[in-house]
């Protein structure tokens, strides 16, 4: 692993590192920010997963974490979306697929299979060097994101809930294979067998029988998006059938950019933190 950059912010650490992925077979960048802490101290993390067109520095310059993160002691880790480098194959002329939209799946068609590896890279890889390199507490994690990364925070979740003490999201894609985003990248990353897509996707894990008791999503009412891609209401539906707890707040006015997710950055840090030291 090599340091890119640190820079002390709200008496801790923000970094950017980079290291050589074995699941991507790419060079791999990504975010961390390390809170002020006692010596030998392992503190509670957050994921953080960005949305289409996005790498790790979008949150970081944009998502104000950082104050809640120094007050309630918790690490965020913000990784990159997609692998990147010029042998990695790319859709350059879509902006929702390709380089930037790894919807947080190991692809099983070429020929992004080889490169496209990002579920793993998410769930086995990188937390492996998070523990090596920062002051983790592997035990008590959590996980966030925004739209695309919304998407993977829930479904990550929803497959491992032992790992993931609580799970929110910001306008999250909640169920992909029924909406254009999904419909465009599952048959290319995946192929035509629509069971195959199920385990990617928050509503379907729902109706086959996961479950998660913390969940929270915020969504906002002006959003682009939200009536043909993000479909906010599938996921209340599902779990309303299923029993399961979860709050879903529609938030007024609000679009689908940074600006929305800076203003309720810090409601979830502080969500996510309470559940993690419990």
């Amino acid at each position: 692993m090599e340091t890119v950059a640190e820079n002390r912010s709200h008496g801790g650490m923000q970094g950017v590192y980079g290291h050589a992925s074995r699941e991507t077979g790419t060079d791999m960048t990504f975010a961390v920010f390390v809170p002020e802490h006692a010596p030998g101290e392992k503190l509670p993390m957050l994921w953080y997963l960005s949305g289409l067109t996005c790498t790790h520095a979008n949150v970081m310059e944009k998502g104000e974490y950082r104050a809640a993160c120094a007050e309630h002691g918790v690490i965020l880790v913000a990784p990159d979306t997609s692998p990147r480098g010029d042998d990695v194959p790319d859709a350059a002329e879509e902006y929702d697929f390709g380089k930037g939209a790894g919807f947080y799946l190991d692809a099983t068609r070429e020929p992004w299979s080889k490169h496209y590896r990002m579920r793993s890279y998410i769930e086995a890889e990188l937390p492996d060097l998070i523990a090596e390199h920062f002051p983790a507490d592997m035990e008590r994690q959590s996980i966030t994101g925004h739209s695309m990364g919304g998407h993977g925070a829930l479904t990550a979740a929803l497959r491992d809930p032992a790992r993931f003490r609580s799970v929110s999201a910001f306008s999250p894609i909640v169920a992909p294979s029924l909406v254009p985003w999904g419909q465009k990248a599952f048959p290319r990353y995946l192929g035509e067998d629509r069971d195959k897509w199920r385990e990617h996707d928050a509503v379907a894990l729902i109706e086959d029988g996961a479950r998660h008791d913390h969940i929270l999503v915020d969504q906002g009412t002006a959003d682009i998006f939200l009536g043909e891609q993000l479909k906010a209401h599938l996921l209340a539906e599902a779990c309303e059938a299923a029993g399961m707890p979860a709050t879903i707040q529609m938030q007024e006015g609000y679009d689908h950019s940074y600006f929305f997710v800076s203003t309720f950055m810090a409601e979830h840090v502080a969500w996510h933190a309470e559940r993690l030291k419990a």
